[in-house]
């Protein structure tokens, strides 16, 4: 009761997770409260908290969250590209806009704007086509330019495309691990069911992410000690 009644005491036009929720399941009728928290996690929002630990969120970090649901849904973004451009909004007062590549889609790159954009060489970018690490196209995401990017540091090291295959063999594991997770609602073809999977797949990524970065920072520290 005590906890009850102190969420309800939230300070003047603060919200409480209860009363987000409320207001933002008309469009997004699957999300959660854990789906909050894992927004916050990432630096999306950052509620306040009263001194009985309850988390209050403002009307602008409402319409922060709306927006990254809705690029999460309809775009697909990674928050982290999703939280550059908020905070740009941020920053700006508001007067800046969302860029284009959100609003209409991302950019596609040539194999030529791809090379010049990452700093690689045509050769790096044929080696990474045949060793799989990206796919023989015409045209490219802007996902491709972040990862040709990280293959032209690691073959500074030594480290080239083709030593990278069983990265490319644990991304498609991995994607396999969340199509399994989510495949009830992906055999599902009603709105909020692929909205949720839409909302979930990111997460589950991003925690595949988290345990190999930690398997891979134990096994350096092995290597070290």
């Amino acid at each position: 009761m005590a906890g009850a009644a102190a969420e309800r005491a939230a300070p003047t036009g603060l919200l409480s997770i209860g009363q987000v929720l409320a207001r933002l399941t008309p469009e997004f009728p699957d999300v959660r409260a854990s789906k909050l928290r894992f927004l916050e996690e990432k630096g999306i929002v950052t509620p306040v908290r009263t001194a009985s630990g309850y988390r209050k969120f403002s009307a602008a970090d409402l319409d922060r969250i709306r927006v990254a649901l809705t690029l999460q849904r309809d775009q697909y973004l990674p928050l982290k590209v999703i939280r550059e451009h908020l905070d740009a909004l941020d920053a700006s007062g508001g007067a800046a806009e969302l860029p284009t590549s959100i609003v209409s889609g991302p950019r596609r790159y040539r194999r030529d704007e791809l090379v010049a954009a990452s700093g690689a060489t045509p050769s790096l970018l044929g080696d990474a086509v045949s060793s799989g690490m990206l796919p023989a196209a015409e045209n490219y995401p802007e996902t491709a330019v972040a990862l040709l990017r990280a293959l032209v540091a690691l073959d500074g090291h030594g480290i080239g495309p083709r030593h990278l295959r069983p990265l490319r063999q644990s991304a498609e594991r991995d994607v396999a691990l969340v199509q399994s997770a989510l495949s009830a609602l992906l055999r599902r073809t009603d709105t909020p069911s692929r909205a949720r999977a839409s909302e979930m797949a990111p997460e589950l990524a991003t925690r595949l992410d988290e345990v190999r970065a930690l398997l891979v920072k134990d096994g350096i520290g092995r290597l070290l000690s």
